[in-house]
């Protein structure tokens, strides 16, 4: 069963949401990222066989209002305000709020104004709790990667602002989409005024305290060979969230929800069962305290699960992809399995 909703969030700004999935079936809100619109999330359809699932389309994104003031977008009131009003206008009760990349900031903006107590749990996808210059050190520097950065997709110049985009598009994922699918995503990208782009994700945020206060569990998942949010931005995550999981995915750069969907999928919904049900995610069977565990992992059966500590090496694996170099098996952190 699918439904659409026009929401009034922030400021008077109409808010485009999808509806799948029986209306009393637990929930999960799925938050997309930046310039992107709910259909990020086709994949995860299956899922509203069990869940019901949100997908709203982000101010200034997909099918919701566009207003080009800056104020709009550059604080973190309007996103938390927006997320607050669908939760109340739909009546949603203690849903699972998970976050791709900039749509894990919009969780972070929701954590800050309203804290968890009316949530589930939370999740971060390929994202961080802190943005621009308090990023840690390493994960800036990866992010000024030509299309990482994208700063064309800042201009109104519409041949400078399409390869932009396209080059964008191509760096979200490791496994390469077929041409429509591309094709779609460049299209959804392109809905997305660049005053707009450049006022939502040039932020400064500091959440490191804001994660030390949520108690409820915490999902933070990324790609091995991940080009926009390294293991930097996820292992900070988990060592500020106290009740965290980790999840690697090896054949997945910053879409795993796309590129290894029968794997995110069975994980979520794990993770959605625990939440649910009032497990803490530190007593997860996959993994031990902030452990790394689940499906999206395990390459070869026997896989030792890591722990937030070895986590750390995981920057140097990140860096030796980046330069095209294979990352040493033999310190134990994964076993590299590319596609």
């Amino acid at each position: 069963m699918t439904r659409s909703h026009h929401i009034v969030g922030h400021g008077g700004v109409q808010l485009h949401v999808r509806d799948l999935g029986p209306k009393n079936a637990p929930t999960i809100i799925l938050v997309h990222g930046w310039s992107q619109c709910h259909l990020s999330f086709e994949r995860q359809a299956v899922l509203a066989g069990r869940f019901r699932l949100i997908l709203p389309d982000l101010r200034g994104h997909g099918q919701s209002d566009k207003p080009l003031d800056p104020a709009c977008y550059n604080n973190s009131r309007p996103w938390a305000e927006d997320m607050q009003k669908i939760i109340q206008t739909l009546d949603l009760k203690s849903p699972l709020m998970v976050g791709w990349s900039m749509g894990g900031w919009v969780v972070m903006d929701y954590l800050e104004h309203f804290g968890d107590a009316a949530l589930a749990g939370v999740g971060l996808i390929g994202s961080s709790i802190t943005t621009g210059r308090h990023l840690p050190p390493s994960a800036a520097q990866v992010r000024n990667d030509l299309p990482a950065k994208a700063s064309g997709m800042y201009s109104n110049d519409l041949a400078e602002n399409l390869a932009a985009v396209l080059a964008f598009v191509d760096v979200c994922f490791h496994q390469k989409p077929e041409a429509a699918v591309i094709a779609k995503a460049v299209g959804y990208n392109m809905l997305v005024p660049p005053q707009v782009r450049a006022a939502a994700r040039l932020r400064q945020e500091d959440r490191r305290a804001v994660a030390e206060a949520t108690t409820k569990p915490c999902w933070v998942a990324w790609g091995v060979h991940e080009r926009l949010a390294p293991s930097d931005m996820g292992e900070e995550a988990l060592e500020h969230f106290a009740n965290a999981r980790g999840q690697l995915y090896h054949k997945s750069g910053h879409s795993p929800f796309w590129e290894e969907p029968e794997a995110f999928n069975a994980d979520l919904a794990e993770f959605a069962g625990q939440c649910f049900s009032g497990q803490p995610a530190t007593t997860n069977s996959l993994g031990g305290p902030n452990g790394v565990g689940g499906k999206g992992d395990h390459p070869k059966a026997g896989l030792d699960l890591l722990t937030v500590s070895d986590l750390r090496i995981l920057k140097n694996a990140t860096n030796s992809l980046l330069r095209g170099t294979k990352p040493n098996s033999k310190q134990g952190v994964f076993d590299d399995n590319p596609t």
